[in-house]
């Protein structure tokens, strides 16, 4: 149970690190006071620049990526023999617990970002394949409609896909696969209702 524990309790705690808060507030901003007051390398792109917002996204994929490879390396020595738990069940675990951590941080009453550069990141780690497809479709769609929102439910859409396509004989990969997904889309619920009102913000292409 140490390594189930472990996995689950520092990937939460790596997901709550908040990277764009911290980044911002280096930068003399509260970036939960400005744009849509979302802590995501988005919100930290458009108000406090692109390279910040690189940067960000940058971390927060470093964490999920960080939480799958302790899961899977360091406390998967920690299962007791016999154990029906595997490997990669431990890097789902600590992946996910990571994603909610960045959704969900303690630290900020559980407001935190949509999750998409960590869910990113946990795919890295636990199927790079995926999320090499989720990449592709979200250029694809950003750059058609200049709606990031919109690219990244594009993107979560096609993971549970892709995962089936090509892991079909992991229940376990491809049910992370589905809650990543749903857990994207219903952060998105606000961007959703702006995007049918016609109201989303986008990014315009430069002159």
């Amino acid at each position: 149970m140490h390594g189930v524990i472990s996995s689950a309790l520092i990937g939460y705690l790596l997901g709550s690190i908040p990277f764009g808060l911290l980044v911002a507030r280096g930068r003399g901003i509260d970036i939960r006071k400005h744009g849509s007051g979302n802590i995501g390398a988005t919100n930290v792109l458009r108000t406090v620049g692109k390279k910040w917002g690189i940067l960000v996204f940058i971390l927060d994929a470093l964490k999920g990526v960080l939480a799958v490879v302790l899961a899977q390396r360091v406390f998967a020595g920690w299962l007791p023999p016999g154990s029906t738990l595997t490997v990669p069940h431990l890097g789902i675990l600590g992946g996910l617990a990571c994603v909610l951590g960045h959704n969900f941080p303690v630290w900020l009453n559980f407001k935190g970002g949509k999750g998409i550069a960590t869910t990113a990141g946990v795919l890295i780690g636990l199927l790079p394949a995926a999320a090499g497809v989720a990449l592709l479709v979200w250029l694809a769609v950003f750059y058609g409609t200049r709606y990031v929102s919109l690219a990244s439910i594009a993107a979560a859409i096609t993971v549970p896909i892709t995962v089936w396509l090509l892991e079909r004989q992991s229940n376990a990969l491809f049910w992370f696969s589905v809650v990543a997904a749903i857990l994207a889309i219903w952060r998105h619920r606000s961007n959703i209702q702006r995007l049918l009102a016609g109201t989303e913000s986008r990014f315009e292409r430069k002159k």
